[in-house]
């Protein structure tokens, strides 16, 4: 067994892949269970299927509530689910006041309104475990229909479309985090870049319910490790190879300049706010259309094909990052 220290971030995806194939067999009722590249699992109940996400807030201590109610709706919504409610584990470090919690379930109360979810558990706590608030939320959607998508029902032949651009969330977590790095950027870029959490914003919601509506076969939210991440995750759910066209990629551009300024890969950067869509080939083009006439920022990116990997047309690879850029230049 390996004894060098892992970096902060994801855990390497060969370790993930190796943890999830020990859990073993799952029971009748779970459809969709652990799974590199999913981001949510299905249980199949009486009243329909029941989809649940869990993910933390650990790299910013900026309104953390709200942020936790959408990376966690993101989730559910890419499995074409509408999320509904909500429950959030909060640690707080010793020395936190009434009026700094106040202001934290204030984040996740406007969060939660945005999208007509409900908070309907969790547990707060004070305790040393932590050194700054952290949030890990868990959200829950209810497919009554019976019908949701997963990141591995893309399929060879498919053409993948990137709504929405990135890095949002690592441009804005950099641009407060970092901006003592910053000084030399113009400052309206550097606030564009930080309120890229509100405006274009980090919420896929609306948009993966879009796509689903109109037949995408697999919905993936890039996170940790930006858009090459997300498009390896993607491509190992589905177990195809993804060839992209990197000049069709569509770029936050207070996000690339924040990233230059910083020395960051934008590729590797925390990519929440643009969505991975997968449709058939046949229907991509009016899927695309129908999106762009919806107003979201669209761009037909690739092909899913025979194969592993991810490469772009001129057949060089795209590297699956080790370490989001993020993590990497907060020392997180």
């Amino acid at each position: 067994m390996a004894r060098t220290p892992i970096p902060a971030g994801k855990v390497p995806v060969e370790l993930l892949a190796r943890l999830l194939g020990d859990v073993g067999p799952m029971p009748g009722e779970v459809l969709l269970g652990p799974a590199v590249g999913e981001d949510a699992c299905a249980l199949d109940l009486p009243a329909g299927v029941l989809v649940v996400a869990t993910d933390p807030i650990t790299l910013t201590g900026r309104d953390i509530g709200r942020h936790a109610v959408i990376v966690n709706a993101n989730d559910v919504a890419v499995m074409g689910v509408r999320p509904r409610w909500f429950l959030a584990t909060i640690l707080v470090p010793p020395g936190s006041t009434e009026a700094a919690i106040e202001e934290l379930f204030s984040g996740v109360r406007r969060g939660l309104s945005e999208l007509e979810a409900t908070l309907v558990g969790g547990h707060t706590e004070v305790t040393g475990a932590v050194a700054r608030p952290v949030v890990v939320g868990q959200m829950l959607g209810l497919a009554e229909n019976r019908r949701f998508v997963s990141t591995a029902g893309v399929r060879p032949g498919d053409v993948i479309v990137q709504i929405g651009a990135a890095p949002i969330e690592g441009a804005a977590v950099l641009a407060v985090e970092a901006a003592s790095d910053l000084l030399g950027l113009d400052p309206a870029v550097t606030a564009a870049a930080a309120a890229g959490v509100e405006v274009p914003g980090i919420s896929v919601v609306d948009a993966a319910l879009d796509a689903a509506e109109l037949g995408a076969t697999a919905l993936h939210d890039p996170t940790e490790g930006g858009l090459a991440a997300g498009l390896h995750e993607l491509a190992t759910a589905g177990g195809v190879r993804l060839r992209v066209d990197r000049a069709r990629l569509l770029w936050f551009e207070p996000g690339l300049a924040v990233c230059r300024a910083l020395g960051a890969d934008p590729w590797a950067t925390l990519a929440s706010g643009s969505l991975l869509a997968a449709f058939d080939s046949a229907h991509a083009a009016g899927a695309a259309e129908a999106l762009g006439a919806r107003g979201y920022a669209v761009a037909v990116i690739g092909t899913a094909e025979a194969g592993r990997g991810v490469d772009d047309t001129l057949d060089r690879t795209i590297p699956w990052p080790s370490r989001d850029e993020v993590s990497r230049l907060l020392g997180s």
